[in-house]
């Protein structure tokens, strides 16, 4: 891997990172459970974390093709959670429960930003980060 390649992939990985620390603190330390979109993204965030930290470790920078379809199948849920909590999905078909975690309460803010909103910048910049390490490749 070239010096160049360096940055994106310590930034991807720095970020994933990140995301998932802060998801673990919301739901263990603050009690926030998640709902199901969230578990969703989650299973794309989490994976993320060792893909990368392993492709930057080994100086790897083909990881490009493993962390992309992971950020990109994480931001089309994380769009999906977003639309739904911005109200532009029809109500009947909102996946949290009476009962369980609700994605309209004031728990889903961090910075006067929803969680689905921050989920999605998370797996957008992943994905344009790791385009540009896919650019750095070829070059």
């Amino acid at each position: 891997m070239t010096r160049t390649a360096d940055a994106p992939l310590l930034t991807s990985w720095l970020i994933a990172l990140g995301s998932t620390m802060a998801v673990l603190f919301i739901g263990e330390v603050l009690g926030q459970a998640p709902c199901i979109l969230c578990w969703y993204q989650r299973a794309f965030m989490f994976p993320l974390v060792l893909v990368l930290g392993v492709g930057f470790w080994r100086g790897d920078s083909a990881v490009w093709r493993y962390g992309l379809p992971l950020a990109l199948a994480g931001g089309l849920i994380a769009a999906y959670h977003t639309a739904l909590f911005a109200g532009l999905v029809p109500q009947p078909i909102t996946p949290c429960s009476a009962a369980g975690p609700s994605c309209t309460d004031a728990g889903m803010m961090i910075l006067a930003m929803p969680i689905p909103f921050l989920s999605l910048m998370a797996f957008g910049t992943i994905g344009a980060l790791l385009l540009q390490l896919r650019r750095l490749e070829t070059v």
